[in-house]
């Protein structure tokens, strides 16, 4: 609240005048207060409103207990400022703001395009490329504290070229410690402070749309960052690359819980799918599906034989079948399934198609979530060793076996988020979602300023 909003001034008001005024003071603070609660506990947006890709159903905040209790605090302030997530990431994006917000008044350092520097090379421009790392990257100069205590060289080799690589994979980047236009644009967009205050600020919203603390043990995807997390309470997740969904087959932000691992899954086509991609090649080839493999099943489960259904039947709603792919090496979710139950029909899996997680930009599948370390990831759920995984994947049958405990899975959507020891990464909007939350953002801002 703006000093204004909290000061009233009576002095010159007789006593019915003074008491108005005081009343409408206390009303108009009130109102501000609650607003804060509900801001600070649910954030300031309706998630579910931005897009059909969000599935965050609103958080419900009692109002009037909320007064109640601010009536009771010796620190009302303290109390407000309790409302805000409860976690070590909110923590660490606020500190982060704070920082960005300082260092904007300081001059930043500028480097032309036209730097190119690879390992061995003396290079004049060698000192100021290291400056601008330790100024971007903080966890980068606390690895690499003997570089950054003496930038004043032109030698590039040895630890240098591992802190550029260091650098440039936080980035995103091929790590092969040459210095080209992707780094430069790598450092001068990242000094770009008006930029990473607005992917903060966006954070700090969206992480209100999540519960208060994550619990103990959970499971975190960042899309933005290709990346997935299970924590256990320990110092170290385990942590590996993913792919998410392609722009025009987003992977939905929501929050789930873990129910079980199958093994060698059936993978159930979805109908969007065999619309889409398969119809073309039953049109052409009636028994398309039975030479590949795949399963065509009645509304009873039965199998039946693909040239049997009418596909043009099918396209319009008229006839209903199932298609499914067995298990096996071929299985388009690979050796290993990771089960959430949702409404969307997303969930974790093998994949075939490794070379992927080599890709520096991963939004590739139909919205599903692929694993770099399946199994490792369901060996961690299960607590159990791989070794065990492995022989059930081994029998060759389709199984399934539950997951014990009380285990969310967030699949969030965040281009600036924290890494365990507090350092910020920043991240491509991949599905142009920060745009559309910067719209809603200032339209409620606009609204409340002419309301």
């Amino acid at each position: 609240l703006a000093p204004a909003d909290y000061r009233v001034d009576t002095p010159n008001l007789d006593g019915a005048a003074r008491q108005s005024a005081l009343l409408r003071f206390e009303l108009s603070l009130s109102a501000k207060a609650l607003t804060y609660v509900l801001d600070a506990t649910r954030g300031r947006i309706d998630p579910d409103r931005l897009s059909g890709y969000h599935d965050l159903p609103r958080k419900t905040v009692d109002l009037g207990k909320a007064m109640d209790a601010m009536a009771q605090q010796a620190d009302v302030a303290a109390w407000l400022d309790a409302r805000n997530p409860d976690n070590p990431q909110f923590r660490a994006l606020v500190a982060e703001l704070a920082r960005l917000r300082a260092a904007s008044k300081k001059p930043t350092m500028q480097l032309s395009a036209d730097i190119r520097i690879v390992p061995g090379d003396v290079d004049l421009h060698l000192a100021d490329v290291l400056t601008a790392i330790g100024q971007a990257a903080p966890a980068v100069k606390q690895a690499y504290p003997n570089v950054f205590a003496n930038t004043d060289t032109d030698q590039y080799k040895g630890d240098a070229v591992a802190a550029v690589k260091a650098f440039q994979k936080a980035k995103g980047l091929a790590p092969d410690g040459m210095v080209g236009r992707s780094t430069i644009r790598a450092l001068m967009g990242r000094n770009d402070n008006a930029g990473k205050i607005a992917k903060v600020e966006m954070a700090l919203e969206e992480l209100r749309w999540l519960p208060r603390e994550f619990g103990n043990r959970y499971v975190f995807l960042n899309q933005p960052a290709f990346e997935v997390s299970y924590f256990d309470g320990s110092n170290k997740p385990l942590t590996m690359r993913a792919v998410v969904g392609r722009p025009d087959a987003q992977t939905y932000f929501f929050v789930d819980h873990i129910k079980d691992v199958e093994y060698n899954p059936y993978w159930n086509v979805p109908r969007s799918i065999v619309v889409n991609e398969m119809l073309p090649k039953l049109y052409r080839d009636a028994s398309y599906l039975d030479e590949k493999g795949y399963e065509v099943l009645n509304q009873r489960g039965r199998k039946i034989a693909s040239e049997s259904v009418n596909w043009a039947a099918f396209a319009r709603n008229a006839q209903s079948v199932d298609v499914r792919q067995p298990p096996g090496r071929r299985n388009a979710l690979g050796l290993l399934k990771i089960e959430f139950p949702n409404k969307h029909a997303i969930y974790m899996h093998d994949t075939n198609e490794k070379s992927f997680f080599t890709r520096d930009m991963r939004a590739l599948s139909h919205g599903c979530v692929r694993l770099q370390h399946p199994k490792q990831m369901a060996a961690a759920l299960l607590g159990k060793n791989v070794e065990y995984v492995e022989k059930k994947i081994a029998r060759g049958d389709n199984a399934f076996e539950h997951v014990a405990g009380d285990i969310p899975v967030y699949l969030a959507y965040f281009t600036a988020w924290p890494d365990q020891n507090g350092a910020v990464h920043y991240y491509n909007d991949i599905y142009t979602r920060d745009a559309h939350l910067k719209t809603a953002l200032e339209k409620t801002e606009a609204a409340r300023k002419n309301g």
